[in-house]
């Protein structure tokens, strides 16, 4: 492999963080979507495409703007979502995935797929496990 060929493969990897003194695939996927809302929002660009804020908000049932704000920020700094700034006055921003992003698919898809086998939605006084 070339040095071009080599700088053009690692530059496509991300660096992230891992526990120990192993590297573990799974330790270091889950550390860039393991916060609470994060696999929702990538979930809802999967399913809806780029949106704005407030219509991620409105999809995102249950988040707060500050939660979502910095959600999107931890997401773009992790290169798994990209801002673009649509118009000026007023300020209009567009979040989408990125080709990491959108490479999550099958992970996300696989928990919605995992949660509709064995999940239930809970009555008032039930566990929502099946």
């Amino acid at each position: 492999m070339s040095n071009e060929t080599k700088e053009g493969a690692a530059a496509k990897q991300l660096e992230v963080w891992c526990a120990g003194e192993d590297w573990c695939p799974v330790t270091t996927t889950a550390s860039l979507i393991c916060k609470k809302w994060h696999p929702v929002i990538v979930h809802r660009l999967l399913e809806h495409g780029p949106s704005g804020f407030n219509e991620l908000k409105d999809d995102v049932d249950g988040i707060s703007s500050k939660v979502l704000s910095s959600s999107l920020d931890d997401l773009e700094e992790k290169q798994l979502v990209d801002r673009e700034i649509i118009s000026e006055k007023p300020v209009r921003v567009q979040y989408s995935l990125t080709d990491h992003g959108r490479s999550l698919e099958p992970v996300i898809f696989a928990m919605r797929d995992w949660g509709l086998e064995h999940l239930t939605e809970p009555d008032e006084d039930e566990s929502s496990v099946a």
